[in-house]
């Protein structure tokens, strides 16, 4: 039976995916002749990475994913165990690399490196952290989790509706936000 909470979070993986990848493009490319609009498409990708998987998908994966999965099977503790590290860390992590960022923009180019050198490491620890959960937990999840389990975290997880997965409309309060980053990414 196909459950809606491993399809939402498989499509938040991959909207997530397609962002990490264009802020790794970005990272690449610099800001060129046009600074302004890379700064301004680099705050609001890091501020969409703030306010939807930290503050809504990870929360739901740590506080019931997880959980759940720890109850009905002890196959992949250490899994779990560092994928909670990960989630521990990754909200500092991104506020660090907006303030990283805040600082290139203000301080000037003496900044650079040092944004672009963390950024490149949150971005291969955050796909890191993906693979693992769609290689090892979701599969998991479909086998030792039973109806009640799944009843759960369908609902939990229906609430999210993340915009950038194109399943669900854009949110008037962020609209702004998710102009300037899909036209960003469209135009690259």
């Amino acid at each position: 039976m196909a459950h809606s909470s491993l399809q939402i979070i498989r499509d938040e993986h991959s909207a997530l995916g397609a962002m990490l990848r264009a802020l790794g493009v970005m990272i690449e490319r610099g800001p060129g002749d046009e600074p302004e609009r890379y700064f301004d498409v680099m705050r609001a990708t890091l501020f969409y990475i703030d306010e939807f998987p930290e503050r809504k998908h990870h929360p739901k994966e740590s506080e019931l994913l997880f959980p759940q999965i720890a109850r009905r099977s002890s196959e992949c503790k250490e899994v779990l165990e560092r994928l909670e590290k990960d989630h521990a860390g990754s909200e500092r992590a991104v506020r660090e690399l907006q303030h990283l960022l805040l600082a290139w923009e203000l301080v000037g180019d003496s900044r650079r490196n040092v944004f672009e050198e963390e950024a490149r490491k949150y971005l291969q620890l955050y796909q890191g952290h993906m693979e693992l959960e769609d290689a090892v937990v979701l599969p998991l999840a479909e086998q030792v989790l039973d109806e009640a389990d799944w009843l759960l975290l369908d609902a939990a997880f229906a609430s999210n509706c993340d915009p950038l997965t194109g399943k669900y409309p854009r949110d008037p309060m962020y609209d702004r936000l998710f102009t300037r980053i899909v036209m960003s990414r469209a135009s690259n």
